[in-house]
């Protein structure tokens, strides 16, 4: 594929850049420490993008509304300029599922899903499509799911998007017995997604795991860790994301 830009030179697929959309600064910067030389910021409405090396790299906020938000705001800006994005990632930390996920592991989504939109009801949850509504799941690519796996030794899996992040051990098994290959939880990978599918452009999710997803215990949190390994799985897949061509972009 071959795109016109504003000022006349024409650009193929392969040089087509990545969008990383991770929730707060700490994340993004985690990511941005891998590229060789400072970055360069751009405004954007409500965000400011960072490019660093063949990466944009984007504070997207908390929360699935204000990450979508963020990173439409990005694409939109790209596809007018006329160099759109050829893959969204979401990345940053996340809790894990016990025993699959443990704290300082890496996990790559085959299916991001919205785990509580939808409805209560006498039966139990209902997700929003079986209201009839909308989507609870998008599949990034399913070759490049398992290629940025071998690459930074991550398991892949299923990883929630909640609004409200469980502190139970109660709450954590109604997860699993509804969602049983989840891996992990955050709370910005389907809004990334969202907005990555209303613009036709793939989506990517890689967590690193600070907690386990259960009762809360800040004591337990491994924040440190879960970034290091998160610079250290960018470290390795950047060239990967960098000359992926969108060849399986359809899954």
């Amino acid at each position: 594929m071959v795109l016109q830009v504003p000022e006349g030179r024409l650009i193929t697929a392969a040089e087509r850049r990545v969008l990383v959309a991770t929730a707060v600064p700490a994340e993004r910067d985690a990511v941005a420490g891998v590229s060789p030389g400072p970055g360069r910021e751009t405004r954007l409405p409500g965000a400011t993008l960072l490019r660093a090396g063949g990466l944009d790299l984007l504070a997207a906020g908390v929360g699935p509304a204000l990450a979508a938000s963020s990173v439409s705001a990005a694409l939109t800006a790209a596809a007018l300029a006329g160099t759109p994005y050829k893959l969204v990632v979401c990345a940053g930390v996340a809790g894990g599922f016990q025993p699959g996920a443990p704290v300082g592991s890496l996990v790559v989504a085959d299916d991001i899903v919205a785990a509580d939109l939808g409805a209560e009801s006498p039966g139990g949850f209902l997700p929003v499509t079986e209201l009839g509504f909308g989507t609870v799941s998008h599949r990034p690519p399913d070759s490049l799911a398992r290629e940025v796996a071998a690459v930074t030794g991550g398991q892949v899996g299923t990883v929630l998007t909640v609004s409200t992040v469980t502190g139970s051990a109660a709450r954590a098994a109604e997860l699993r017995a509804r969602h049983p290959r989840a891996l992990a939880e955050a709370m910005e990978g389907f809004g990334v997604a969202e907005a990555a599918g209303a613009h036709g452009v793939p989506v990517l999710e890689i967590r690193a795991v600070s907690n386990p997803v259960g009762p809360r215990d800040r004591a337990a949190w491994r924040i440190g860790d879960a970034l290091a390994a998160l610079a250290g799985a960018f470290g390795k897949l950047t060239p990967l994301l960098e000359s992926w061509n969108g060849h399986d972009r359809t899954h």
